[in-house]
């Protein structure tokens, strides 16, 4: 069992930057996967980054890359998205899941754990 805590959210204007953060539980954090998806009203929820559980793999959705960076500390049981250059589009809830397994992947329905949630308001 893996409990998540997303933090970090916010208004922001367009341009700035935001860093959220995952915190997660257990023993075994380096054995996951872990991803950032995105859900706006009225939308699905969307991929946005993926990283793998040495932290040597990425991946990230077109729309985020070269703004957004995601990267995970192992020791502190961790997983971070700096986002910079914020545009309006960007506004949504943010979420991080873990993956069974260290693999990436950008598919919703692979992650077996959810945190709650933390919005991110971009004003234009």
């Amino acid at each position: 069992q893996v409990q998540l805590v997303e933090s970090g959210g916010g208004l922001v204007q367009a341009g700035g930057s935001l860093r959220l953060s995952c915190a997660a539980s257990g023993r075994t954090f380096s054995s996951y996967a872990m991803g950032w998806f995105r859900q706006a009203p009225g939308k699905e929820r969307e991929f946005v980054a993926s990283i793998g559980g040495s932290g040597t793999t990425t991946r990230y959705a077109d729309s985020v890359k070269g703004r957004f960076t995601i990267s995970r500390d192992n020791a502190k049981n961790a997983v971070l998205l700096q986002m910079t250059s914020l545009k309006p589009e960007d506004t949504a809830v943010y979420y991080c899941a873990a993956k069974g397994g260290s693999l990436i992947s950008t598919m919703r329905d692979r992650y077996d754990y959810w945190g709650q949630g933390t919005q991110v308001t971009v004003s234009s």
